[in-house]
């Protein structure tokens, strides 16, 4: 799938929360969204009420080390942006607001702290992100492109930098930049408006350099309250500088136990210090460090002899601490406009978040008590229903409660089979379709027992660890074999469609981590093996022809992180954690040393999809090894349209084949006749040729009887009577349509169409820049129902935003959304065989039944025309005449609606229907107007002009108005190259659209 494909992900997550250990965390201005990310790389968006009460939204994907921090960087609050940095260099500008990638870079450097910094060029207003971390300077980067403009540098023992703090001048047009370095020297930079708008010049050197003896500072804090304070947090005391001269004002050690890892100033003369195992202190300052006391400055430079603050109170952890594998970080924050609380946020290794509103005043000694807290665990376990895997209605054991977890899967989309590995050592060929339709929909299958036709295939004597399909990554592979690691040091080969299992290898002493396909070029023999990995530190290559190991290195004395492959010299090169590189020959298995140390890399690598021209894809993730796999199901929109239109296409007409056809089309003299009779005559010989073969295949029993008894073994999964692509179309407009606003329509959906209803609401996702994606948590319809119901009036219940939910959450879900179901309901509109109800929604068999097998019963005519007669699907394409019930009186006669109507509910309705819509993007939909599939640019250029109607003249004039400043100058040659071309693209194209209005 190319990046401009129309991919939409929806998530199955499961009952299991994904691990998420935080390391770093963020409030928002307005104080309705907390921002966390984690030592995996996953970021986590929780909304906040106004009484505190915290709910999980959703979690992006994207970055492949570690979250080292987190800081906003927009001002306004239309726009909220967020920027986060990774260990591994990576930068990323995100929207609060959907989740959507903006900008994203990777610099050599990797940043620990970054502040947005905000200044005024006259009537301009422009975001600069400072940044400090791994390197001798702090790096100015520009807040929405993520370009590095200028940096500044250390002229006097330059070294990296530990903390960072702005002081912002009131009084004058200068601001100032404080930071501390590990060796605890203190610099300080002048920022004035023309240094601001510095790109790509000299660095900009520091104005004062002095030691103030403060190593490994933790934060460095300005008082916003006094505008003459500055506090430094050490791991063993805590420092208040005066901000004029930077003179010592107070320090206060930490008693022996503790060690202290931030702080902030709470008000004028309180400040709070909180430590590494996550209790937080309130002092109140001496008269010494309080600029309106008479003893201001009266105790300078004296750190022994200052009188340690009085402690008020402080604020203990929870009573049912549990062991954490890493210190909680904390952070303080407080509102500068409503709600003006003042924070404590504090986050944890168990994905737990807690909230302490500290107030102005509380009685000296008494703890303050937390005023929230959850869990991502905790959160999904108070959803009703509870969140469903992929598999969950095959893996609940008799008298069990919660299912076997899927520990490891493989999609494999020319099958429509999707294999999971369970924790039990088992594994699970299901149909992908089948098994997300009874996690997702409601109907009948719902009450079949063992419902989807599956197979269980038992080997392991424990948890399987990975699965692959060799044929799927290369043509050479038999397309039969199936192969499998465990924790119990073996690696099976299966046959996929007996269920068979063909040979074990057991030659690891640890359990098997990868099973990665050889490259193309290597030698013959090592084409027919797979390498496989285990945690015991050995690499094997294991000849799935030969049934044997034909190489096994374990001379390995760390985990193995990567391996890669030198064909040419018959090489396979191993990369351990300690930065070892090993060579070995593949052929002899001999081994050529150890060469070189690399730098290791940390954080766990997250598997981001790879897409493809498939229709669906099933894609398992986790967000840490340890977690059971969560399934995200890409629907590519194309692909489906493209996929259903080449199904019509090779469909025969019914009228083609009749007598009365190949009469008329036998005593036709014009050359379209005589066309149309060979390519009939061809079809018949084709029959004739099948149907000849057929008889010879006949005529050999016992051929025949193997292919029975084979068949019978394999106890087929009934994926081949399934058409795969209708399966994939039902399964995605059940999903995306949205339910529950016109009742007649609905009924339409499910009796005609074949639509299927949604449990509750579908966790969506949204792919983003550079393949970045936010999915939608199970959590997200609680914040979701509550605002609801407030643009309601009234409560709601989980099912009443069954279906219109989604268009609630985000204007770039909603446009994505929308674009996919006009564009699909377009097509079916189309088709022969409009509805998702009928034989069309089973292949058509490959040979035609054998002599004597009873035929299918005739439909009586009281019955009823068959859904697939011309007169019912001119019906369901149009929404004509009466819509019955199966076999009962009809029910609003003429007004349902089929396709037709189902697309323009969703093109121009909506707004109507919906309490509260967020409307879709103007720029997504005109990006959208020249698309390459015809179906979804007809769907962007409909849903554009509905929109420009929707918003009137007001709206278009503040949109062009709007995206003025973006056109190029085409005086002035220079400066039009700045632009880019597609937002000239977009902008004529939008003008274009106002034109036809």
């Amino acid at each position: 799938m190319s990046g401009n494909n129309l991919v939409l992900p929806i998530v199955l997550w499961g009952r299991t929360a994904p691990t998420h250990c935080i390391s770093s965390l963020l409030v928002m201005d307005d104080f309705s969204t907390i921002v966390t990310g984690c030592h995996d790389g996953q970021i986590c968006f929780w909304d906040m009420t106004p009484e505190l009460q915290i709910c999980p939204r959703a979690m992006l994907f994207g970055h492949t080390a570690a979250i080292t921090c987190l800081a906003k960087a927009s001002a306004c609050t239309d726009k909220q942006y967020i920027v986060s940095a990774s260990e591994s260099g990576e930068m990323c500008l995100w929207d609060v607001n959907d989740g959507r990638c903006i900008e994203f870079t990777k610099l050599a450097c990797a940043h620990t702290g970054i502040q947005f910094y905000q200044f005024s060029f006259g009537a301009e207003r422009e975001g600069r992100l400072l940044c400090h971390g791994h390197y001798p300077e702090i790096l100015v980067v520009d807040g929405t492109s993520l370009e590095v403009l200028y940096s500044l540098v250390s002229k006097i023992s330059p070294d990296w930098i530990s903390s960072m703090s702005i002081i912002r001048s009131h009084r004058t047009q200068e601001d100032t930049v404080v930071a501390v370095s590990v060796t605890g020297i203190l610099k300080v930079w002048i920022i004035t408006a023309e240094v601001s708008r510095m790109q790509d010049l000299d660095p900009v050197f520091e104005e004062e350099s002095k030691p103030i003896y403060c190593q490994g500072c933790h934060s460095i804090s300005f008082c916003s309250f006094t505008q003459s304070s500055l506090l430094l947090v050490c791991s063993k005391y805590w420092r208040v500088f005066d901000a004029g001269d930077y003179s010592l004002l107070c320090s206060v050690p930490s008693e022996a136990d503790q060690a202290w890892t931030g702080g902030e100033f709470i008000a004028a003369d309180k400040v709070i210090i909180w430590t590494e195992d996550g209790c937080s202190c309130i002092y109140t300052l001496p008269a010494s460090c309080l600029p309106a006391s008479e003893h201001f400055r009266s105790d300078v430079g004296k750190t022994k002899e200052a009188s340690i603050p009085p402690l008020i109170y402080s604020i203990t952890e929870r009573t049912d601490k549990q062991l954490l594998i890493c210190p909680p970080v904390t952070r303080f924050f407080y509102g500068r406009r409503e709600p003006f609380h003042k924070l404590l946020v504090q986050g944890d290794s168990a994905g737990r978040l807690s909230l302490w509103s500290v107030p102005d005043t509380c009685p000296p000694g008494s703890p303050l008590q937390v005023s929230s807290t959850v869990s991502l665990q905790e959160a999904f376990d108070k959803l009703t229903p509870l969140s469903a895997g992929i598999i969950d209605q095959l893996s609940v054991p008799p008298g069990g409660e919660e299912p076997i977890k899927v520990t490891a899967s493989v999609y494999i989309p020319s099958q429509g089979r999707l294999v999971c590995g369970r924790e039990d050592g088992s594994i699970i060929l299901v149909p992908a379709t089948q098994t997300a339709i009874v996690q997702l929909l409601q109907g009948e299958h719902m009450l079949r027992r063992g419902w989807p036709p599956h197979r269980t295939l038992r080997g392991h004597g424990n948890k399987v660890t990975c699965v692959l399909y060799p044929h799927q990554v290369s043509p050479r592979y038999d397309q039969r074999a199936l192969v499998s690691g465990g924790v119990d040091f073996s690696v099976i080969v299966w046959d996929i469609f007996t269920g068979e299992m063909k040979h074990i290898f057991c030659v690891h002493g640890g359990e098997i981590s990868q099973l990665i396909v050889p490259p193309e070029n290597c030698s013959t023999r090592v084409q027919h093996c797979v390498c496989s990995v285990a945690s015991d530190h050995s690499v094997g290559l294991l000849s799935l022809r030969e049934r044997k190991c034909i190489m096994l290195a374990s001379r390995h004395l760390f985990p193995i992180q990567v391996i890669k492959w030198r064909p040419a010299d018959d090489y396979l090169v191993v990369g351990c954690s300690d930065g070892s590189v090993y060579v070995w020959q593949m052929d002899t298995g001999k081994s050529a040393g150890c060469f070189a140390r690399v730098p290791s890399t940390s954080g766990y690598q997250g598997n981001l999809p790879k897409y493809s021209h498939n229709s669906l894809v099933v894609q398992s993730m986790k967000t840490n090894v340890t977690d059971p796999d969560m399934h995200v199901l890409f629907f590519d929109v194309e692909a489906v349209i493209i996929q259903l239109l080449t199904e019509e296409a090779q469909r025969p007409s019914p009228t083609m084949v009749s007598p009365e056809s190949l009469q008329k089309s036998q005593a036709g003299p014009d050359k379209g006749g005589s066309f149309l009779a060979n390519k009939i005559f061809k079809q018949v010989k084709e029959t004739m040729k099948e149907t000849i073969k057929e008889h010879l295949m006949d005529e050999d029993e016992e051929e025949e009887e193997e292919m029975r008894r084979r068949e019978e073994k394999s106890k087929s999964l009934s994926l081949l009577e399934y058409n795969l692509t209708m399966d994939t179309a039902k399964l995605f407009m059940s999903c995306l349509h949205a339910w529950g606003l016109d009742c007649g329509l609905d009924a339409v959906c499910l009796e005609r169409l074949g639509m299927l209803k949604p449990h509750c609401p579908i966790s969506f996702g949204l792919i983003s820049r550079g393949g970045h994606m936010s999915l939608m948590l199970p959590t997200f319809k609680e914040a979701l129902l509550r605002q609801l119901s407030q643009a309601a009036g009234r409560t709601l219940a989980p099912a009443d935003i069954v279906g219109n939910g989604t268009y609630g959450v985000s204007r770039a879900v909603s446009t994505q959304h929308l674009l996919s179901v006009i564009s699909l309901a377009n097509t079916l509109m189309g088709m022969t065989h409009a509805s998702f109800i009928g034989e069309h929604m089973k292949k058509a068999p490959v040979r035609p039944p054998r002599p004597g097998t009873p035929e299918s019963p005739r439909r009586t005519a009281s019955s009823g025309p068959p859904p697939s007669s011309p007169a019912m699907q001119a019906q369901i394409k149009q929404g004509k005449g009466p819509i019955t019930q199966l076999g009962g009186p009809p029910t609003q006669p003429g007004g349902p609606a089929g396709w037709s109507q189902l697309a323009a509910m969703h093109c121009v309705m909506l707004p109507d229907l919906l309490g509260k819509f967020r409307p879709p993007l103007l720029e997504m939909l005109a990006r959208r107007w020249q698309d390459r599939c015809l179906e979804v640019r007809e769907a962007a250029q409909a849903l554009l002009l509905a929109e420009l109607r929707r918003i009137g003249q007001s709206g278009r004039k503040d949109t062009i108005d709007l995206w003025a400043p973006y056109l190029p100058q085409y005086v002035d040659s220079v400066s039009s190259r700045k632009y880019c071309r597609p937002v000239i693209e977009v902008l004529r194209l939008f003008v274009r659209a106002c034109v036809l209005l």
